[in-house]
């Protein structure tokens, strides 16, 4: 590739949020560095993407030079900053980077970078509940930041709080109610709690994710496992049995189904999943007459 290749790739993945690292860094290196005065007032886009891949790398000899340009150019930019904050954290030297990036929010505070930048080395050093409390205090300013609720859901989910794993999901929800995969995960959740009302609010959540995504496995096998522990409940009246009896057969039809359009209905592994799901049917037959 000649180097205005180069430069327009360079464009696309960054239009695109790609990012390609090791690429980067070899096609500046071999093909884009040595015409970089041609490429005007975007050489310094490149070189901030370059930085950013060559810290991937741990290619510090680049990131190195990528630094001093851009500082030599823009001295006083929270940027650049950022971006030193950023090695010094790939050199493990967290203290100074938190400091760097408690300098670059007290200069500019609805900048969201370094607040995440924070998050980010507090979950590296294995401080949760100081990530947690940092990012509870980020989404008090970013509210709509879907990233955010999902990466909290995940650091409560780390630390076994899952009521308030289940609450960002909800928060996450509001935003994108049509994301299968979404339900699907507020389901597991509720599931992983357990008892009765926990169980009805992840069959409800299964059979929204399969009503948005009917190919979405995951959740039939969610929707069997939950409607199966909602009949076999010593809470669940008589028509709420028999509502999750048709609905846990429903599932593990459209399960078995699944496997035999796939891997044919002579193939052990439907028989395998066929065996293991008469079991599961005979223990729900036996809890109804007991």
């Amino acid at each position: 590739m000649n180097w205005t290749e180069v430069r327009d790739l360079f464009r696309t993945w960054r239009e695109e949020n790609v990012r390609k690292s090791q690429d980067v860094v070899n096609m500046w290196e071999f093909t884009l560095q040595p015409k970089a005065h041609k490429l005007g007032d975007e050489r310094y886009q490149v070189l901030e993407q370059v930085c950013v891949a060559a810290l991937d790398c741990n290619r510090m000899d680049v990131v190195d030079d990528c630094l001093l340009e851009l500082s030599n150019q823009f001295p006083s930019s929270l940027r650049i900053h950022k971006l030193q904050a950023m090695k010094l954290e790939a050199q493990e030297r967290y203290d100074e980077a938190l400091d760097l990036l408690e300098s670059i929010i007290k200069r500019d505070e609805t900048n969201a970078a370094p607040r995440k930048r924070r998050v980010a080395i507090l979950k590296s050093r294995g401080k949760i509940s100081d990530a947690i409390k940092e990012l509870t205090e980020y989404l008090k300013r970013f509210m709509i930041d879907q990233e955010a609720w999902q990466e909290l859901c995940d650091l409560y989910l780390q630390e076994q709080e899952y009521s308030r794993a289940a609450f960002c999901i909800e928060e996450l929800i509001l935003h994108n109610p049509h994301n299968h995969l979404l339900h699907q995960r507020y389901a597991e959740i509720r599931y992983t709690q357990g008892g009765f009302e926990n169980m009805e609010l992840a069959r409800s959540h299964y059979c929204l994710a399969l009503k948005l995504s009917p190919n979405n496995m995951r959740a039939l096998y969610g929707l069997f496992l939950s409607a199966t522990n909602i009949a076999m409940s010593p809470k669940c009246t008589s028509p709420k049995k028999k509502d999750a009896n048709k609905l846990a057969s429903w599932a593990l039809k459209q399960i078995n189904d699944r496997y035999e359009e796939k891997y044919g209905k002579d193939n052990e592994i439907t028989a395998l999943e066929g065996l293991i799901s008469s079991m599961q049917i005979t223990s729900l037959a036996v809890a109804q007459t007991s």
